[in-house]
């Protein structure tokens, strides 16, 4: 068959060069843009409308591995089957590791490696909101309200403790915590829900109001001030338009934003203890938590929202792992609340991270306690016993740390008050202990943990003559540099053996630490394998949009 045409063949030819002509560079506009979109460096990827930023503070690579391993293999877990949320978020989106490293050492602290996530550049050691020339810069949260975004900072140790004081404050060193009240009342989030309430009551109690007062009696919590002026920052955060809440049922009546939540002179309680005590004034972190995201998720311009679970730090600062254990889990369940918020939004990125790992945590086999050969079903075993060389630790050890009734702070406060002179005597640790956790404690084993040595760093010009001896750690003693708490640490090495765990420090570790993001998936596509806090920092910034 002949073609025909009716037009002339170079006529139809340019016309078809021109439409391909035309496809093309449609096609090639259409991927630049997309590729724009998900990765043109970092100066402006699409952006999202509402950022969400956990912080499990302490929370490295070992640190996930037993709350999965509780939740997923416990004889007895309290998850029965479901998902942790931590799973579920890595279901979602993606995980990455990061270095938390400050620019010019190996191993971060809290302040630090929480002022690399909230400014997007280096810092230094204990740091708040200053890069590492020491210069004041603005941090994610602050930004987000330059874009007329609404802004949280949400924790259960206190509002003024190195994490949330990255988001919001600016000072030389994490000490300054008087300074860091007042920094945060300047930046002004619409939302700060946390311990801290020392902090903003003025040194004589007789300036705090008799509302303020009453609110404070209510909860049940101390007028003490650490404060060194007469400010009353409460006053000065009501006079800003803040209501204030200093209980689980003040916090419940807050219907409009900002607020300011200050729930523990100091830290909150502990996470064993919130689970004995669920009925307590005081609001647990899912429950603050779910107020942040009631309040903020109102916005019309979205939110930025950063929730730390604290205390899993500090838990490893003791060697403390039946604590560890509950502190992940209270983590765990705010982490719900917010797969539960954002399920179904295409507008929110959900990012989890830690700071740093702290303590050298992980379970490890051992020559302790071998379990004794059994005979196995198996047509492959030929006769012989099942007869393992070493003890690899049962799952049942899931369980009893699970079943720990006081973390070692409130075990030794408590064996103290029953003590001599301010300190547990044998007797009164060996109690406490047996009372506490499901791994028995002889007395010889106290009295080992209570033995003293001289400290090596004494200086007896500038020290006060208390620290001329110090509690006992057999090696690596240089790592445990919280001088009382090594006793907590000591306690830790007595249980090793009984737990199959093992701590390689008293402070924290250089270990990588995971990165969860989950969020629409040409945000995902920014994010990519091994990355650094001050990087993953400056990624998040540059998705707020001011202009």
């Amino acid at each position: 068959m002949r073609l025909r045409f009716s037009a002339p063949l170079s006529v139809l030819f340019s016309a078809s060069l021109s439409a391909l002509f035309f496809a093309l560079l449609l096609a090639l506009f259409s991927v630049l843009s997309c590729s724009a979109a998900v990765s043109n460096g970092e100066d402006k990827p699409a952006g999202v409308r509402n950022i969400i930023l956990l912080i499990g503070d302490g929370m490295g690579p070992a640190q996930f591995g037993l709350l999965e391993s509780y939740a997923r293999r416990a004889p007895n877990s309290i998850y029965q089957g479901r998902p942790t949320a931590v799973s579920q978020l890595m279901q979602q989106g993606k995980v990455l590791l990061s270095d938390t490293g400050p620019h010019d050492v190996l191993v971060t602290d809290s302040a630090c490696s929480a002022t690399q996530l909230a400014i997007g550049e280096a810092s230094g050691s204990e740091m708040i909101g200053l890069n590492a020339r020491g210069d004041s810069v603005e941090t994610i949260l602050q930004k987000a309200k330059r874009a007329g975004m609404r802004t949280g900072l949400v924790s259960d140790t206190r509002i003024t403790h190195a994490t949330p004081a990255a988001f919001a404050a600016h000072q030389p060193h994490r000490r300054f915590e008087n300074e860091i009240a007042a920094d945060l009342l300047t930046t002004a989030p619409d939302l700060m829900l946390s311990g801290g309430l020392r902090y903003f009551l003025p040194q004589d109690a007789a300036n705090i109001s008799t509302e303020q007062q009453k609110k404070i009696s209510a909860a049940q919590l101390t007028l003490k001030s650490k404060r060194t002026d007469q400010r009353n920052l409460l006053s000065e955060a009501q006079q800003q338009g803040y209501a204030l809440a200093f209980s689980r049922e003040q916090l419940a009546q807050q219907q409009h934003l900002p607020v300011l939540g200050l729930f523990a002179s100091s830290a909150m309680d502990d996470a064993i203890y919130a689970s004995q005590n669920p009925d307590s004034i005081q609001p647990d972190l899912n429950e603050l938590t779910r107020k942040a995201l009631q309040l903020l998720g109102a916005s019309e311009h979205g939110f930025f929202l950063m929730v730390e679970g604290g205390q899993i730090d500090w838990a490893g600062h003791n060697n403390d792992a039946g604590a560890l254990l509950h502190e992940l889990l209270r983590f765990d369940a705010a982490i719900q609340e917010v797969v539960n918020w954002a399920a179904g939004r295409d507008d929110t990125l959900v990012v989890l991270t830690a700071d740093h790992e702290t303590g050298g945590f992980g379970f490890s086999y051992s020559a302790h306690d071998v379990p004794a050969a059994r005979t196995l079903p198996g047509n492959g075993m030929r006769g012989q016993a099942f007869a393992p060389n070493y003890n690899f630790a049962p799952l049942s050890l899931l369980d009893r740390l699970y079943a720990q009734k006081k973390g070692y702070y409130r075990l030794w406060a408590d064996a103290s008050s029953n003590g001599k002179k301010g300190l547990p005597t044998a007797d009164s640790l060996m109690a406490e202990v047996n009372a506490a956790l499901d791994f028995p404690f002889s007395r010889t084993q106290a009295e080992r943990v209570l033995r003293r040595d001289p400290n090596p760093h004494f200086d007896p010009q500038t020290d006060d003559p208390a620290g001329a001896t110090q509690p006992h750690i057999e090696d690596f003693s240089d790592f445990y540099v919280y001088r009382e708490e090594r006793y907590l640490n000591a306690l830790a090495r007595e249980l090793a053996s009984a737990q199959s765990v093992v701590w390689s420090t008293g402070t924290h570790t250089a270990a990588p630490v995971p990165v969860v993001i989950s969020g629409p998936e040409p945000i995902l596509q920014n994010f990519q394998g091994f990355t650094q806090h001050a990087k993953l920092g400056h990624q998040l910034k540059a998705l707020i949009k001011t202009d």
